[in-house]
């Protein structure tokens, strides 16, 4: 009886201590006058969104600068949001096959930091993402992480390539920015991976700078490295795998991106067989169309970039799959056409159910490609991502 009451009391306590954490974080973002995830927009991920209507005091993404690094690879603090984002493609013994997403992102809590004497208080909230699609079973796991930018425990740096959550990371062994270690792991999965360099950086838009409405601010700055050699393992299920294939890494940071009337994007991110690259995102709106403020960028084998307007891409939705969890219906397949380039492309997902169950539900998986460049054929691989389908999330708020 004793022992039971000593467990007991011990849970109770547990459970105590929990509520009064959880209790506390709500009371931070009430004392910042912000809600969790208020004025991002699940919408759109919760990330480089219209940013709510509370823009006073931030910086804004106005025009062109000139970028540098490794400078621009850290915090961009006076931003409202921006994120350090890595997909990719890896294969696996005995044809086996694993798409990963690891992402991190800084949301700005007040354009400045606040006097306080506690060392736990930040203006600065980390969240991160991590995903795993199992191919061969059909399989997908997604799990998030938050915390604020304090005591060290959620961070970048300005010195090198380096972010990190907790346990989970991305860092650079120094100022080149390559190679690049990525660790993420969970109780069932993990990864441990080295990215190498491949292609040389990708400024998009106008160098950089990549406009998403005609409004002033409502855009971001935005650089990709479009093919990263990437090896190390893979756990899951009890087993670790040796891994090797590409990786892509995507950095934007903003105040506001998206405009009243725009619901989300489908952004493509792929890697052809014939050393190409292709990044586009088509921006859509509320009334179902596309905005003439889709963009993107075709990279070819050399590394040299190729912008793409708005109708340099024509898309054809194939197919749909629709959510158990959201009701969400999302795209299932795509055909890409780019006239200009004689390019057909046909993109599949690798696994149908790739939505993300996390606090801003959106869609993001491991796909195939498969098509023709010039009457040759040509296959490849890539991650593509979708805003804005959850129903709840058609008004943006």
């Amino acid at each position: 009886m004793n022992a039971w009451y000593s467990r007991s009391a011990r849970w109770v306590a547990a459970v105590v201590v929990i509520a009064v954490a959880l209790l506390a974080y709500w009371r931070f973002f009430e004392r910042e006058e912000i809600q969790p995830g208020a004025g991002f927009g699940p919408s759109t991920k919760g990330l480089l969104s219209r940013g709510g209507d509370d823009v006073e005091g931030y910086a804004r993404v106005l025009g062109p600068r000139d970028f540098s690094f490794p400078v621009d690879h850290g915090p961009h603090d006076d931003y409202k949001a921006e994120w350090w984002y890595f997909t990719g493609n890896l294969d696996g013994p005995d044809g086996r096959r694993f798409g990963y997403e690891l992402t991190f992102f800084r949301f700005a809590l007040a354009p400045r930091p606040v006097a306080s004497g506690s060392a736990w208080r930040s203006n600065q909230l980390y969240m991160a993402h991590f995903a795993l699609t199992d191919v061969k079973n059909g399989r997908f796991r997604s799990f998030e992480r938050f915390s604020r930018a304090a005591l060290g425990l959620a961070g970048a740096n300005s010195d090198r390539l380096q972010v990190w959550l907790y346990d989970w990371s991305a860092s650079a062994v120094d100022t080149a920015g390559f190679p690049l270690t990525l660790h993420a792991a969970t109780d069932d999965i993990g990864i441990d991976l080295t990215l190498d360099s491949g292609k040389p950086m990708v400024l998009h838009g106008q160098g950089g700078f990549s406009r998403k409405s005609r409004e002033a601010g409502q855009a971001s700055y935005y650089y990709s490295f479009t093919r990263l050699p990437t090896m190390g393992t893979v756990r899951i299920d009890g087993r670790t795998y040796q891994v090797r294939g590409d990786s892509w890494m995507d950095r934007e940071w903003s105040t506001s991106a998206l405009a009243a009337e725009q619901a989300g994007w489908d952004w493509f991110a792929l890697q052809l067989s014939d050393g190409r690259d292709l990044m586009f995102y088509r921006l859509r709106r509320k009334d179902g169309t596309a905005d003439p403020f889709s963009a993107g960028t075709l990279v070819n084998a050399g590394g040299t970039a190729l912008p793409l307007g708005h109708d340099a891409v024509r898309i054809r939705e194939q197919s749909e799959w629709r959510s158990p969890r959201t009701g969400a219906r999302y795209p299932a397949g795509w055909l890409l056409i780019l006239p200009e380039y004689d390019l057909e492309l046909v993109v599949e997902p690798v696994v149908g159910d790739q939505e993300l169950d996390v606090t801003f539900k959106y869609w993001e998986g491991a796909v195939n490609v498969r098509g023709t460049s010039q009457g040759e054929p040509v296959s490849g691989w890539g991650y593509v991502e979708l805003t804005g389908y959850v129903p709840s999330d058609d008004d943006g708020e």
